[in-house]
């Protein structure tokens, strides 16, 4: 499993999706854009988008909390993230 979270540090909806994701007891990897100075391009080339959080789930670009949390509500986060 391969969870990829580009953030900030003053960033609420990063903060609800590594809650998340604690929540499920799955581990990932945060990237903070701003330390790391990747810019909102160098993250639209990395992600396909410009806000933060962008996830990515085995080089899957999820979106950001929003995507995150639909994908809980439906069921399809814990089929991707290979919960039973």
């Amino acid at each position: 499993m391969n969870i990829i979270i580009y953030s900030t540090g003053w960033c609420v909806p990063c903060k609800n999706a590594k809650k998340l994701l604690d929540d499920k007891k799955v581990t990932y990897k945060e990237i903070d854009i701003e330390q790391n100075e990747i810019s909102r391009e160098d993250l639209y080339d990395i992600t396909g988008g410009r806000t933060v959080p962008q996830i990515l789930i085995n080089n899957i670009v999820v979106g950001g909390y929003r995507e995150l949390f639909y994908l809980n509500q439906s069921g399809e986060l814990d089929q991707l993230l290979e919960i039973s």
